[in-house]
């Protein structure tokens, strides 16, 4: 007799629904497990072996053959411990098989029968939730099942527990949906004395999602300033959390509230390889660029990145997403993130300061510069100077405004964007750094003199189709900002003037 479980693997975030097929019959004691399993489920025999042990449940000393079917699809993952043993006491007849049969199983087992805390849980639920199924899964991971509103959700802590409960004997409570924490804190941009232009900058490339590139000599506090664009950010939609919360399910990053309403701030070393930033090895694991979905990438020394690790960038800052190819593994992640950088203006970091730069300047300006191609420069929107604070301005400048009053008007211009989308029929875009095609010129439009600037512009800089659409979007935002319904001459100038020094 053969009875049948309803589990799950992964190609990404998407989940692959796996028949887990369990026949105990007559013959030579052995426990086989076919279906393209990968080491770690092999190893799952001994686990779960030990875990039915531990709770008296002894293997039979017969034939037990798992099937993880459809049989040509690579399987992976401890997750698949606790549908191996489920399959088994159905089997066994310790448990009802019909009762199985309407839910998802994952979890992994400790050898003492405890079901441990797996990874993926949230798309998992979503799944179940659609193909309306319940759901079992570990107690550790039931914070997050909750927010899929599943048929039924046991989240249970041991084997014993779960045998139990289909028996009747015990009843798991389901677990609830968590209230939100209580509200970030974040550092304040009241804290930065001076570089008002750089605060005008990173105010519009938060309202419309656009890239920014600081450039300045050390300690002039570029890593200061991006470290405090979260606090002028609007929080999470419900939509994004959700969609930023499955990405670190699946990478392992959830925290125990269950959901992430805040966004992601990635800043990887400069030493980070090509696969740790886009993601790669040989499960084809989500990278800093997928955990930073919906949240704000900060690359500081932007020069001393390996080249081909930064030109692996240009795809996923046009498409948004990345897509992993290798031997064992085809996979896409969502990679809807927004790039703030900074680097130096030379090697010394200090050319134009007659008394600082070294020998070599310009020339070592121009040599440092070269390691960013002009192709992954075309893709960032603003570039901004960031000059050196004098100590008079350190000393008595006033405080300047606090983050809370320019995230009050990130977020108006937000919410005119949302507006512009939804009149437009646009889902799933929700700034103007997404617009494109003719979406783009729909939301886009400039008047007679706004226009002939920025065509005059283009035609002398001889800007590509791409960084032309991009001013246009920047300029959008600067509108935006001011509520203006149309984007004007002195929208278009400014924008200008942040894409003109891209070009040093």
């Amino acid at each position: 007799m053969m009875n049948h479980i309803n589990t799950l693997t992964f190609n990404g975030l998407e989940v692959l629904r796996v028949d887990l097929q369990t026949q105990i019959t007559s013959g030579l004691p052995n426990f086989i497990i076919v279906g393209l399993p990968d080491k770690t489920i092999a190893e799952s025999k001994e686990r779960v072996r030990a875990a039915l042990q531990s709770i008296g449940a002894e293997l039979p000393a017969k034939r037990i053959l798992i099937n993880l079917a459809p049989a040509d699809l690579l399987k992976e993952g401890s997750h698949f411990d606790l549908p191996i043993a489920l399959g088994i006491l159905a089997a066994m007849g310790i448990i009802p098989a019909d009762k199985l049969k309407s839910y998802m199983v994952l979890g992994e087992l400790g050898l003492d029968g405890e079901i441990l805390k797996v990874n993926g849980v949230l798309p998992t639920a979503l799944k179940a939730q659609k193909e309306k199924l319940g759901l079992i899964c570990p107690q550790a991971n039931g914070a997050e099942a909750a927010w899929a509103q599943c048929e039924e959700i046991i989240a249970a802590k041991h084997l014993v527990n779960l045998i139990n409960h289909f028996k009747g004997s015990e009843i798991i409570t389901p677990p609830a949906i968590q209230s939100e924490p209580l509200p970030a804190v974040y550092a304040d941009m009241a804290d930065v004395k001076g570089q008002e232009s750089a605060k005008r900058a990173l105010e519009i490339a938060a309202a419309g999602g656009h890239n920014l590139l600081m450039v300045g000599p050390p300690g002039a506090g570029k890593s200061m300033l991006a470290q405090r664009i979260l606090g002028i950010l609007p929080p999470l939609t419900m939509q994004e959390a959700i969609a930023t919360s499955m990405v670190m399910s699946v990478a392992g990053n959830l925290g125990s509230s269950g959901i992430c309403f805040e966004r992601p701030f990635r800043a990887p070393h400069h030493s980070a390889s090509t696969p740790a930033l886009v993601g790669g090895g040989r499960k084809g694991t989500p990278g800093e660029i997928s955990l930073a979905h919906n949240g704000v990438l900060f690359l500081d020394e932007l020069p001393e990145f390996n080249r081909p690790t930064l030109e692996a960038l240009r795809q996923p800052l046009e498409n948004k997403r990345i897509e992993i190819s290798r031997v064992n593994a085809h996979v896409t992640y969502p990679a809807n993130f927004q790039l703030i950088a900074a680097m130096n203006p030379c090697k010394c970091g200090y050319l134009g300061q007659a008394d600082r730069e070294c020998k070599r300047a310009p020339i070592c300006a121009q040599e440092y510069l070269a390691k960013l191609s002009g192709p992954f420069l075309d893709r960032i929107d603003i570039k901004i100077d960031v000059p050196a604070v004098s100590p008079w301005d350190l000393a008595k400048a006033p405080q300047g405004e606090p983050s809370a009053q320019i995230q009050k008007r990130v977020t108006a211009a937000r919410q005119i964007q949302i507006r512009r989308m939804n009149e437009l029929g646009l889902e799933g875009i929700y700034t103007n750094a997404q617009l494109s095609g003719e979406a783009l010129e729909k939301a886009c439009q400039t008047d007679d003199e706004a226009a002939k600037i920025l065509i005059s512009f283009a035609d002398k800089y001889k800007l590509s189709a791409r960084a032309y659409h991009r001013t246009l979007r920047l300029a959008r935002t600067i509108a935006d900002l001011q509520n203006e319904s149309k984007i004007l001459k002195l929208h278009v100038a400014e924008a200008l003037s942040y894409r003109q020094s891209l070009y040093f």
